[in-house]
């Protein structure tokens, strides 16, 4: 059950300097978290300034990456 980054990101790169295992990366707009790389630590979740990144349910993940592949 992986974490997200919403539209709420501010990119202060506060998630990046803070995930152990390197799964974060920052975009253009917004930062990403790799589900491969990331051990749901929850630290980037506490550490986000703007409540930027969420735990999302799995099938609800999964959903909302369909969609961006159908776009």
């Amino acid at each position: 059950m992986p974490y997200v980054v919403t539209d709420e990101c501010i990119l202060c790169g506060a998630c990046v300097v803070g995930c152990e295992s390197n799964a974060i990366t920052e975009g253009d707009t917004q930062a990403h978290i790799d589900v491969a790389l990331c051990v749901e630590c929850g630290t980037c979740e506490r550490n986000c300034p703007s409540e930027a990144i969420i735990f999302v349910e799995e099938s609800e993940y999964e959903a909302s990456q369909k969609e961006k592949t159908a776009e």
